[in-house]
């Protein structure tokens, strides 16, 4: 089913957005047509080196984080700011991680280079059905995602969603179900750092001209992402910011990233993972009493 885009729709799921309680509202049972594919695999760990940060502290490349040379105490992490740069790591950091996400993520596993990792992906999949739609099957047995994910622990868990779900216009609903959805990931997860990746920006020009949806339009993928920053911030997760580092001087994917104006090339799946091999953190630094907040 294909919605098209209204401005008066978007301008009040952006009006909506930016009244959007601090808190979680209940899970969103909202639900949508998707197609799927998905399957779990595996890879390896290690990490190294140090980056001075503006406090005079320094953190390695696992994130955690030294004294400030005053001998003061080290900072709180900044939920409220995305993650910053720190020395990259290589492959086998992700030997302990897991991804959660639609076709987008489904290439970065395919074509970024990343080598066998855990990935419960689904095309297609949206946040709404993120925890009803039974879209892996493990020795015959069919999961849900979430379920999926609590068969095995992890020490890190990546997800990425959200440009499915731009033609629902349910801004709320987008922001309650991802705050339950992280909820029940910290749930099975109790050890692992989460890191709410934001939405890497569409190129409209190539959409438009192959006749793609309407309502794929960065000015709401826009919206999502600053709502996805506020669960970030209200859940204690790590944000990262793949917008800024994709998006080109007319606010949009450049238009040799993709040829569908939605996915990217081989090249940018490749410049994606080097993204994320350079903004890791500990959980240590994270949560330094030993325990995620709820």
């Amino acid at each position: 089913m294909h919605f098209f885009y209204d401005n008066r729709r978007l301008l009040a799921g952006v009006l909506l957005s930016a009244a959007l309680l601090s808190g979680c509202a209940p899970k969103n049972n909202s639900q949508g047509s998707d197609q799927s594919s998905a399957d779990v695999s595996t890879s390896e760990n290690n990490p190294g080196g140090d980056v001075s940060q503006p406090d005079g502290s320094s953190v390695t490349a696992n994130g955690s984080a030294s004294l400030p040379e005053d001998g003061s105490q080290q900072a709180a992490y900044d939920f409220s700011k995305p993650c910053p740069e720190s020395p990259a790591v290589d492959n086998s950091y992700f030997a302990d991680a897991a991804f959660i996400g639609d076709s987008r993520t489904e290439g970065l596993m395919l074509y970024s280079g990343i080598g066998e990792v855990d990935k419960y992906t689904s095309i297609g999949i949206s946040i709404f059905k993120l925890e009803s739609k039974k879209a892996i099957t493990i020795d015959g047995v069919d999961y849900t995602l979430v379920e999926a994910l609590a068969q095995k622990q992890y020490n890190k868990v990546y997800i990425c969603l959200g440009v499915n779900e731009l033609g629902y216009f349910n801004d709320q609903g987008f922001y309650d179900s991802y705050c339950q959805v992280i909820d029940d990931i910290k749930a099975s997860q109790p050890n692992a750092v989460i890191y709410i990746q934001n939405l890497i920006p569409l190129n409209e020009d190539t959409i438009a001209a192959r006749g793609g949806s309407e309502y794929l339009t960065n000015e709401h993928l826009r919206v999502y992402n600053e709502l996805t920053q506020k669960v970030a911030q209200e859940k204690q997760v790590v944000y990262l910011d793949l917008y800024s580092a994709f998006v080109s001087e007319d606010g949009q994917l450049p238009a040799d990233a993709s040829t569908d104006g939605v996915h990217l090339s081989g090249a940018y799946y490749k410049a994606w993972l080097e993204y994320l091999k350079t903004h890791t953190v500990s959980y240590e630094t994270l949560y330094p009493e030993g325990g995620a907040a709820e």
